[in-house]
């Protein structure tokens, strides 16, 4: 199965009323784990690279290439879009299109509206000349994740009916109170906002900081058209906590697999998790 671009599968999630994950990935296992949980569940899925996560594996090229591999090795069946997560500026996300990504974000929700409208409506061009779909945020999602770092900022509405009319985006991100990295007491989002954008744009919705909402939120957010949900930090969590606990009961452990193997399958079965928290299961 080729990759293929988010377009097909947000617009069909927002249809049917359910959530695509998009799972970042750091190394070899990570993209193990995320696309063996979908193939088991028959669920499309999106395979988020940081540009931070990219330098550590060295490259867009291989991060490609290594994706490609996995899919052909493993005989995944389900739809993949390999995209760029955060992407800071015009020159990264053509860098990463032109390795053969089929997604990327342009984030210029740091900038005022005018300058991310300018960004993204240049990112827009280049991408879907060559088929890839744009994300697109506005507002500011709290916390820290790679080189982003914000305060929350709630999205406002004219803004992102400007950007959705004005580029062509084929998904947005409108922060509305969550957060990258651990929640410190109850998410708190913006399930009116959330409602006025749909209604207002009519494009599926990204929901960043995925990791610590309850289910509730999650599913209440999926019916007021949040069609894409981004986790990092839980699988970040549990990885670790199984690496530490094996490490623990095997302190003389030293081949690597001894304790990225069970790392890797902590991850899966968070995924697996998700996929059905998320209702895209039997949804390839």
């Amino acid at each position: 199965m080729p990759l293929v671009s988010m377009t097909d599968m947000l617009n069909k999630a927002l249809e049917g009323q359910y959530a695509v994950g998009q799972y970042n990935i750091n190394n070899l296992e990570w993209t193990q784990a995320i696309l063996g949980a979908a193939e088991e569940e028959k669920s499309p899925v999106i395979l988020g690279v940081s540009e931070g996560a990219a330098r550590h594996m060295g490259g867009f090229t291989t991060v490609v290439k290594m994706v490609e591999g996995l899919i052909h090795d493993m005989k995944i069946t389900v739809p993949v879009a390999i995209h760029l997560d955060h992407g800071s500026s015009f020159d990264k996300c053509k860098e990463a299109i032109d390795a053969g990504f089929t997604s990327v974000m342009i984030d210029g929700s740091h900038h005022p509206i005018d300058e991310n409208i300018d960004m993204t409506k240049k990112v827009v061009e280049y991408a879907h000349a060559k088929g890839v779909s744009v994300e697109a945020e506005v507002g500011t999602v709290g916390g820290q994740e790679d080189d982003v770092i914000g305060g929350i900022m709630y999205a406002k509405l004219d803004e992102c009916v400007r950007i959705v009319k004005e580029t062509g985006i084929d998904t947005l991100a409108p922060a509305l109170g969550s957060v990258h990295g651990p929640y410190h007491g109850e998410p708190n989002l913006g399930f009116k906002e959330m409602e006025e954008i749909r209604d207002a744009t009519n494009i599926p919705m990204v929901l960043h900081g995925g990791t610590g909402i309850p289910e509730h939120d999650i599913k209440k957010a999926i019916s007021l058209g949040t069609s894409k949900i981004n986790v990092n930090t839980e699988n970040q969590i549990v990885f670790a906590k199984t690496v530490r606990e094996v490490l623990a009961a095997k302190p003389d452990a030293y081949d690597p697999r001894t304790f990225i193997a069970p790392g890797r399958e902590a991850i899966k079965q968070t995924v697996i998790g998700k996929i059905r928290e998320f209702g895209s299961s039997n949804k390839a």
